[in-house]
């Protein structure tokens, strides 16, 4: 078994787009703004994305739902969060609001979201090489407190979770 010793360095990836782990305070604020509003429209907050290049910013909503995402919940969730940032203004500058579902190749955001997925192959992109990789692929054997354990091969690597950029369900197509 792998373990990590050190921390990463905190901040934003090559592509601008926050560690899902290690995600600022700013995208935990919106999360925490536009909650209540999915929430409410019927939906579960799956995560968001936010990056910034210059003064244009993206946001990427992913929803979820039991009976699946139409894009009728989208459409209501984009208008009702983009009513809500029009009072509220947390992205200064110009934005663009993407609203999707996970899709089957989901981005695994929280603790939870792995715990969900444990015995499906995910393919994870670290904050910064451990080990000499960046990217593992592998079985993900499992969860404990705030790591994640991924088999690759005949190796275990166990992750804190801060150390992951970005961790996606590989789907499996029968």
């Amino acid at each position: 078994m792998t373990t990590g010793q050190d921390d990463p360095e905190d901040g934003v990836a090559e592509d601008g787009v926050a560690p899902v782990g290690g995600r600022r305070s700013r995208q935990a604020e919106i999360e925490h703004l536009i909650a209540a509003a999915v929430t409410a429209l019927g939906c579960e907050l799956w995560g968001t994305e936010l990056s910034t290049r210059g003064r244009n910013s993206l946001l990427r909503i992913y929803i979820d739902r039991e009976d699946g995402v139409s894009i009728e919940d989208c459409e209501a969730v984009s208008r009702r969060v983009g009513r809500l940032f029009d009072v509220e203004e947390p992205i200064t500058g110009h934005y663009t609001l993407e609203v999707s579902s996970p899709g089957m190749d989901r981005i695994l955001f929280r603790i939870e979201h792995y715990a969900q997925y444990i015995g499906e192959t995910v393919d994870v992109r670290l904050v910064r090489p451990f080990e000499g990789r960046r990217r593992l692929t592998g079985l993900l054997a499992g969860v404990d407190g705030d790591e994640v354990r991924v088999q690759v091969d005949d190796e275990e690597f166990v992750l804190p979770l801060e150390w992951i950029q970005r961790a996606r369900v590989v789907p499996r197509f029968e």
